[in-house]
């Protein structure tokens, strides 16, 4: 009798704390919110996407490069090798061109995640910086843009033991950036625990020529990343707390918290708008539709604005939303003057404006 109660208090105990990280786990993933429609005047698709365009980032003259084609764990595949677009947001035509990529650089194996653009003062060469998934690994892919030919040369690939697991990147020098982890674990089994358990465990990397370290850690699935105007401020989309992380820069790139900004969402991806220093976030109203993809049901989008971030009382404003029927699982919005750009993980891209 005595093993057998204890048996039953064993059970009863296993139940309850598997019933709490289950809520937690609804919680994390915001596994029940649902989001009207709040749609933008003369939205377009883009031509020529339709297999994603996971991350986008605009230059000062309106070019804005695309990310496509990313295959990732947990979501739907693509038939599709991964490319890398460039759009002219001025152009009357919307029509994104497939960047040529150098033949020194591996096109079978590209998976390109989140990108990042560094424009060097001394001479105005453009660098384009690519988080790469060859067979799900993770590494850096640094290219060249060469405006006549509209073409990519690849000048080298970063690996490094501490960028083992990385979703984003924000370049802050021809071979240096800041990148995030999503994962704490390299093991695939072990990656999915980790989402089940969803433990704050990931991190932000510093990797230079000279110094690779991790600068910020504890986070719910460390995502988007991107950096003030002025260069003095980092920002990190904290997915799974539902929050954007604002850290100062330091003299030796080393990163310490300022503040924590709720968004009620799950954010993905970071712009900032040059001009005015606001952030604009391309995030998922639901992980459970994105991971348990029902076409039926599909993901939605949602779009939020967030304007004077450093501030008391940053003002966050919800932009545009769509329960995926017009745009599945958004994950970046990057603005130009008054047209937005909206990106996502598997789906098409539209061009919105904003007024």
């Amino acid at each position: 009798m005595g093993k057998l109660v204890i048996f039953s208090v064993a059970i009863a105990a296993f139940s309850v704390l598997l019933g709490e990280r289950l809520l937690n786990m609804s919680k994390r993933y915001l596994a029940f919110r649902e989001v009207g429609n709040q749609h933008l005047p003369n939205c377009v698709a883009l031509k020529n996407i339709e297999h994603g365009s996971e991350d986008i980032t605009i230059l000062g003259n309106g070019l804005a490069f695309i990310s496509s084609g990313l295959n990732y764990p947990g979501l739907p595949p693509s038939d599709e090798p991964g490319k890398i677009f460039l759009l002219d947001v001025k152009g009357p035509q919307l029509k994104p061109v497939e960047l040529r990529i150098s033949r020194n650089f591996d096109l079978e194996s590209f998976n390109p995640h989140g990108i990042s653009v560094f424009t060097d003062p001394s001479d105005d060469t453009v660098y384009l910086f690519v988080v790469n998934h060859p067979q799900f690994g993770s590494q850096i892919e640094i290219f060249k843009y060469v405006e006549e030919g509209a073409s990519l040369v690849h000048l080298k690939t970063i690996k490094h033991e501490l960028l083992h697991s990385v979703n984003d990147i924000t370049a802050v020098g021809v071979e240096s950036f800041f990148a995030t982890n999503d994962h704490y674990f390299s093991n695939n089994l072990l990656k999915t625990l980790e989402i089940l358990l969803l433990m704050p465990w990931t991190n932000v990397v510093y990797y230079s020529p000279n110094e690779v370290k991790v600068v910020s850690e504890g986070y719910h699935f460390a995502n988007g990343i991107n950096m003030s105007p002025d260069q003095r401020h980092i920002y990190v989309a904290n997915i799974f707390n539902h929050s954007v992380e604002v850290l100062e820069r330091k003299e030796d790139n080393t990163l310490t918290p300022v503040k924590s900004v709720p968004v009620g969402s799950l954010c993905d991806n970071i712009e900032v708008d040059s001009e005015t220093g606001d952030l604009w976030l391309g995030c998922h109203i639901n992980a459970k539709k994105l991971f348990l993809f029902d076409p039926k049901d599909p993901p939605g989008s949602e779009v939020i604005r967030i304007q004077n971030i450093l501030s008391d009382q940053p003002v966050i404003t919800q932009v545009y939303t769509d329960d995926g029927h017009v745009l599945m699982g958004s994950s970046v919005a990057a603005v130009y003057g008054e047209k937005l750009l909206i990106g996502t993980v598997f789906h098409k891209a539209l061009c919105c404006d904003l007024k």
